[in-house]
């Protein structure tokens, strides 16, 4: 999930100043990629751009805008990793550190909601001497994940100066990301997803345990019309095997992605006997994932399931994203 304007937001909302770091282009080996943000506030920070004397730099040079009166309301900078910085990837990044106050409340709302519809946002800010004219928008087209008066933004050479537009557009839209149950395993799954790039949608149908752990409440009937609904990816880990089944028999019936069932291989192949009684034909058969997660990872501790489930779902995730390049 995008989560930095809703933090940005909330140290602007505690009167407390924030800076902004952006990536804006990386040459070479770097320890992250463009487009990676991190937030500095004089007690803490959210994200980071690498870590290393990269991210000790930066974060100092944040808050020494924060505390300077009258400081400049952005700053580029530009770090060669080896040579200056001693970082052993060599590469070379440059980045933007802005300032950023109340006026800025509006437009950090506004990435809010649009992210959270799932619209891939783009940036806008007019550099300028006395302070950053900034607004959000939903993204016209695919391209850099940073440009300069409609250039993308290099490494080196000519840096973004007061007078320049730039344009700094969101990570990818989040995948949608189905997951029906709140036990302990579902609990530790949805822990383990929620820094990740997944737009995570949780349910369980019991009252007391959507309560106590956040999920949204839904009966049986309205779970299953749910899992019907196309979607990139769907894990069923309810705490009744017959809800399970419904919803899985919903799920391949509605079409979409990966579909990943809690439980052991016997319980996929008894499954998969009901499914095929039931009219479901092989192709679709072959979307259902059960056990879940990376076979190499046996144990069976909620946790251990949510790091093994997570690291199977970033694979596939970066293979449909290679795959449709």
């Amino acid at each position: 999930m995008i989560d930095w304007p809703v933090i940005a937001l909330r140290r602007i909302q505690l009167g407390e100043p924030v800076a902004m770091i952006t990536l804006l282009a990386v040459e070479g080996s770097a320890p992250r990629g463009a487009g990676t943000r991190m937030l500095v506030w004089p007690s803490g920070q959210w994200g980071t751009v690498g870590g290393g004397n990269l991210e000790h730099q930066t974060s100092a040079q944040a808050r020494r805008m924060l505390a300077a009166t009258g400081a400049p309301a952005f700053a580029v900078q530009d770090y060669p990793l080896g040579p200056l910085l001693g970082q052993c990837c060599g590469g070379r990044v440059r980045l933007i550190i802005e300032a950023l106050c109340d006026r800025d409340a509006a437009w950090l709302t506004e990435i809010e909601r649009l992210t959270g519809s799932g619209v891939p946002v783009e940036l806008r800010a007019r550099l300028g001497d006395s302070g950053v004219a900034r607004s959000a928008a939903p993204a016209t087209n695919a391209g850099p994940a940073a440009a300069i008066n409609g250039t993308a933004v290099q490494a080196r050479g000519a840096k973004p100066a007061a007078g320049d537009d730039l344009v700094c557009r969101t990570a990818a839209t989040p995948s949608s990301l189905l997951l029906f149950g709140a036990g302990h395993v579902g609990r530790a799954v949805a822990q383990a997803l929620r820094p990740l790039p997944f737009c995570l949608h949780w349910y369980d149908s019991r009252p007391d345990v959507a309560a106590e752990t956040g999920a949204t409440l839904a009966t049986p009937d309205a779970l299953r019309r749910i899992a019907a609904e196309p979607t990139p990816y769907t894990l069923v880990l309810t705490h009744d095997h017959g809800l399970d089944y419904a919803l899985v028999l919903a799920a391949l019936g509605g079409g979409g992605g990966y579909l990943g069932l809690i439980g052991s291989r016997t319980k996929r192949a008894r499954f998969i006997r009901r499914l095929r009684a039931d009219g479901v034909g092989e192709e679709a058969l072959g979307r259902l994932v059960c056990p879940i997660g990376l076979p190499t990872l046996a144990g069976k501790a909620p946790e251990v399931i949510a790091v093994s489930t997570a690291a199977d779902l970033l694979i596939r995730l970066e293979a449909a994203a290679r795959a449709s390049l």
